[in-house]
């Protein structure tokens, strides 16, 4: 899949595991300053992404002139994460990530955020999300409080 600017969303590969945790670290900062700060550094988010985030879910990375702006990550039918490059932001990276992961998860998709991540919430809303429930953050190691949404599929 790409877009008019040459973007382009691939399957990711392990050798691209030290970018997808550079934009990881990099978006959560710029996006959500309200979050603990970083214990981890980047050889060890690199070491996550390599030994979990690859192996328990299918990730896609977008690609624009062989840089990768940003990267959602799906398992099951929980999209787990959908991170971008924060110069990247605003400019259609994240819909094309959100619909290839839609077009392999067809009868709907969930996922939770931080209800304090209204920038978040309010793109998900625009793509057809819904609100199933809250939780005052004893489920997210942050402690923060979340919400799952729900897109219910191609009905």
């Amino acid at each position: 899949m790409s877009d008019d600017d040459g973007t382009k969303i691939r399957l990711a590969a392990a050798a691209d595991a030290a970018v997808v945790a550079r934009i990881h670290m990099a978006s959560r900062a710029a996006a959500m300053p309200y979050l603990p700060p970083q214990r981890r550094n980047h050889e060890q988010v690199t070491r996550w992404v390599e030994d979990v985030l690859l192996k328990t879910c299918r990730v896609w990375v977008a690609v624009r002139e062989m840089e990768i702006l940003g990267y959602a990550a799906l398992e099951g039918d929980v999209l787990e994460h959908l991170y971008l490059r924060p110069d990247v932001r605003r400019q259609g990276i994240g819909t094309l990530l959100l619909d290839e992961v839609r077009r392999h998860s067809p009868d709907g998709l969930s996922l939770h955020v931080f209800q304090q991540n209204t920038d978040a919430r309010a793109f998900y809303e625009r793509h057809g999300f819904r609100d199933l429930d809250t939780s005052d953050g004893r489920r997210n190691m942050e402690n923060l409080p979340d919400m799952t949404l729900r897109w219910t599929g191609q009905s």
